[in-house]
């Protein structure tokens, strides 16, 4: 039986450890980003009044917690490390790059669940970046931990599809419930046989940070401002403007449509429906974006969103 610690937060976090209960492992550490996020006194306070859910899940399953460490290249966690003796570290999402001083600790490896199909699309928040870069399918990699940032050979890869339909979220979804069954075969494997991984092919691989601009270009492609849209939910909002003033669209109710109007300049508004707070706008594709359940961006503001598209917009206004 393997004896594995699980670090990590969130859905990946909570999906890898069931995935590491399915494949029978003994799950001798957990570390949660809470442990490292907040003093002790005020996650035990925040445990009581407000847990989160992969506190709740933990206890759930009455799993040994990894506490009193600042991080996982904190010189604690890796005596904690040494004295619980795992054969893996399994790693789904994290803040910090692993140091060789602690993914050298476990006896067969330390392994990383990263959200792509590796080497494509390294870096952080990859379910942003494949869907708006108008990507076809995305997957999920299980890599060694290694100096880089997502470069290790890969152990496992399975291919998930992407929807037109699909925002960040709902994408994130079906990714972390693939990782489930593909880490569960993964770790039986690991335990029954040996598996030679994978370098990755730098020729293909690609990086991709943060994203800095979230506003609408309607001088581009319908289809590209939809997928700006799409992808960036639930982290953030796009932004488009009227002037000065910022509106934002709703991810689930924007839609792409062909143009039967009069109006071919890119910006141009070429439908407005305040009641149900529509803006139907022309792209640079000529194609009309449409979208309906637009709020003023400033949350404090939205109640006065169809006030606002009645007075300030007509149709035949130029969006810039």
């Amino acid at each position: 039986m393997l004896k594995v610690v699980i670090v990590g937060y969130g859905e990946m976090f909570m999906n890898l450890i069931a995935a590491a209960l399915d494949a029978n492992c003994e799950i001798v550490g957990v570390l949660r980003k809470d442990i490292v996020k907040y003093s002790k006194y005020v996650r035990m306070i925040k445990d009581i009044v407000n847990p989160s859910v992969e506190h709740n899940y933990i206890k759930s399953y009455n799993l040994p917690e990894i506490t009193d460490v600042k991080g996982v290249n904190d010189e604690n966690f890796r005596r904690k490390l040494l004295k619980l003796n795992p054969d893996i570290l399994l790693v789904g999402s994290w803040g910090e790059k692993i140091e060789k001083s602690t993914y050298d600790i476990p006896k067969i490896a330390s392994i990383n669940a990263h959200p792509s199909l590796l080497p494509k699309y390294r870096g952080p928040n990859p379910y942003f970046w494949v869907i708006k870069n108008m990507e076809h399918e995305t997957g999920i990699t299980f890599h060694l931990i290694d100096d880089g940032y997502d470069t290790g050979a890969i152990l496992a890869q399975e291919i998930v599809k992407i929807f037109p339909s699909d925002t960040g979220e709902s994408l994130k979804k079906r990714v972390v419930l693939t990782a489930r069954g593909v880490c569960c075969e993964l770790l039986k494997a690991l335990n029954e046989d040996l598996i030679i991984p994978l370098t990755q092919n730098k020729d293909n691989s690609s990086y991709f940070s943060y994203p800095d601009d979230l506003t609408l270009d309607f001088t581009k492609s319908a289809e590209e401002n939809h997928a700006l849209i799409r992808a960036i939910h639930p982290w953030g909002e796009t932004l488009f403007y009227n002037n000065m003033t910022a509106l934002t669209p709703n991810p689930h109710t924007t839609f792409v449509e062909d143009n039967n109007t009069g109006y071919n300049t890119a910006g141009t508004i070429s439908d407005i429906n305040a009641e149900n707070k529509t803006l139907s706008v022309v792209c640079g594709d000529g194609k009309i974006l449409k979208m309906v359940n637009v709020n003023l961006a400033q949350k404090c503001d939205r109640p006065f969103t169809k006030n606002y598209l009645k007075r300030e917009l007509n149709i035949g206004n130029l969006l810039i």
